[in-house]
């Protein structure tokens, strides 16, 4: 008898337990959600050298009642050298171009590493550069993101947009 409870007071303490693991404290928001399903990247390779790292989130899939009349990107990048992205407001020298399906931004607005969109990005750091990139909507159901230097380009980023 003693050896029956004793058995049957372990099998009570481990299956109280049982459903208690690392995941039930690990909740996102609805918004974290969707922008860990839309997050891609890519290295930037000169050769076989990796010489950055860019990644980008589609916001019109996490926010669509608030971008949708362009595309939206909230994109951040590390380069190992320094290097300014091209302004279609300024005519500076270009030294990188982001392009969606071959066309340029309409704007570009670099952004501090702690932002609104800081919640969304796995990893924030100061070392990194962080820019809201917003193109003239598209009518083809896939498009393809990408980031080019003057010597490199990234693999394309495509996501596949909402029917609408």
């Amino acid at each position: 008898m003693r050896y029956i409870l004793t058995i049957l007071t372990f099998s009570l303490l481990f299956l109280g337990c049982a459903d208690k693991n690392a995941f039930s404290k690990f909740k996102m928001q609805p918004d974290q959600e969707l922008s860990a399903a839309s997050l891609q990247g890519s290295k930037i390779k000169i050769g076989e050298n990796v010489e950055g790292i860019f990644s980008a989130i589609y916001l019109n899939k996490v926010y669509p009642n608030v971008y949708s009349v362009n595309e939206y990107f909230y994109v951040y990048l590390y380069l190992k050298d320094e290097k300014e992205m091209y302004n279609p407001n300024t005519l500076d020298e270009i030294k990188l171009t982001m392009r969606l399906n071959g066309k340029l931004p309409v704007k570009i607005k670099k952004l501090d590493a702690k932002n609104k969109f800081s919640h969304l990005a796995s990893v924030n750091s100061e070392w990194r550069r962080y820019f809201l990139v917003a193109f003239e909507r598209e009518d083809k159901s896939e498009i393809n993101l990408v980031l080019e230097t003057d010597q490199s380009s990234s693999d394309a980023l495509t996501y596949q947009k909402d029917e609408e």
